[in-house]
């Protein structure tokens, strides 16, 4: 049985937005601020654990990223075992706007939300994680997408990864283009993907220092990607190179184990593996992973600031106990998931239906 077209309709991708986007949130809720230092009294396992171990959760939103990246780049009516050179015609520059607009607005909405919490936060707490009054320079290149790239601080947790997320689309992006205009459009695409995938796994996210960059990152992207063409075609190509990704990812694990690469090879696998199965969820579990996945971008945006609010008047209320910052964390969670769904509403949905001609997610 063929795959549902559209991901909102596959449970298991709802799913592992919702449980990412929480485990994110969760991650800086440990990470930073006066409620964290309270609660860490109490259980310093559980925030050692929040904090060194959560925050890989965005290696589904990578795999996600290039699934989806994929599905919109091979339209419904033009499948990946049969495309070819007559076939496939993208418009690059389009495209690129269009998602950089997709992720921009939401993202910029969220900025001056982020500043604007900055400045109350600032009186009321001295601490690392609030950050500065911006400068111009830093603006723009938050507007560009590259203040990682120019050593800028960010304005808001998990900035980094809406960057590289429109990094990792603008490079698959390059590599369909490229493969469009060759004979063999699906064959030159998928050894692309593979080629580039390879030197991630095994030398990109080897090092550090490139982190601000797509192909540290796009290992587990182009599996992603991978996954999306091989579940598509009960027979063909495209299954054997998902498996020749899937080995090499292995040999990269071999070589050098990291946890975040085996993270984004099981959820690979998943996709896969449930791709074209019959899913018996009952319908209110599935409209709670749909409600949670539709807002996780949302979520991502809105929960920095929030956090910020929270531990500043935490700390301007001259709490200090575990029991007090469990509660604040709490309570903070809850606000956070409230304003991401008001975000979703009346921000990012209204950008998505504007948007909505290029099939074009977000991946979060």
């Amino acid at each position: 049985m063929p795959a549902k077209d559209h991901y909102s309709r596959f449970p298991v991708i709802d799913g592992f937005k919702a449980i990412a986007s929480q485990l994110i949130v969760w991650h800086h809720l440990a990470a930073y601020g006066p409620i964290s230092d309270a609660v860490q009294q109490a259980a310093p396992e559980l925030i050692s654990w929040l904090y060194d171990y959560a925050r890989m959760a965005v290696q589904v939103f990578f795999v996600i990223g290039g699934y989806l990246a994929a599905r919109a780049m091979f339209p419904k009516n033009l499948h990946p075992e049969i495309a070819d050179n007559k076939g496939l015609r993208i418009n690059l520059g389009s495209m690129i706007l269009n998602r950089y607009l997709r992720l921009a607005v939401p993202f910029v909405v969220a900025i001056t939300f982020s500043i604007m919490c900055a400045v109350i936060a600032r009186q009321w707490v001295v601490d690392d994680f609030v950050p500065d009054a911006p400068t111009w320079p830093q603006l723009v290149a938050h507007l560009l997408m590259l203040q990682g790239v120019f050593d800028f601080d960010a304005l808001t947790a998990g900035a980094w990864f809406i960057a590289i997320d429109f990094q990792l689309f603008v490079l698959m992006l390059a590599i369909v283009w490229i493969g469009g205009k060759t004979v063999y459009t699906k064959n030159t695409v998928l050894l692309l993907t593979t080629l580039m995938a390879t030197a991630s796994l095994l030398w990109f996210n080897r090092d550090p220092a490139l982190d601000d960059w797509a192909p540290y990152f796009f290992g587990a992207y182009g599996m992603g990607a991978a996954a999306y063409w091989a579940g598509q075609h009960q027979q063909g190509s495209s299954k054997r190179w998902l498996w020749l990704i899937i080995a090499l990812a292995i040999v990269a694990l071999i070589i050098e184990f990291r946890a975040r690469i085996m993270i984004a090879l099981i959820v690979t696998l998943t996709l896969y593996f449930t791709i074209n199965i019959q899913h018996d969820i009952p319908l209110k579990l599935q409209t709670f992973l749909r409600v949670l996945g539709k807002i996780s971008y949302a979520l991502f945006l809105v929960h920095f600031p929030i956090l910020m609010l929270a531990n500043a008047a935490f700390e301007k209320l001259g709490l200090t106990s575990a029991f007090a910052g469990g509660i604040a964390m709490l309570v903070t969670w809850a606000v956070s998931l409230l304003m991401a769904g008001i975000f979703y509403r009346h921000i990012e949905k209204p950008t998505m239906r504007f948007f909505k001609s290029t099939r074009i997610e977000a991946i979060i």
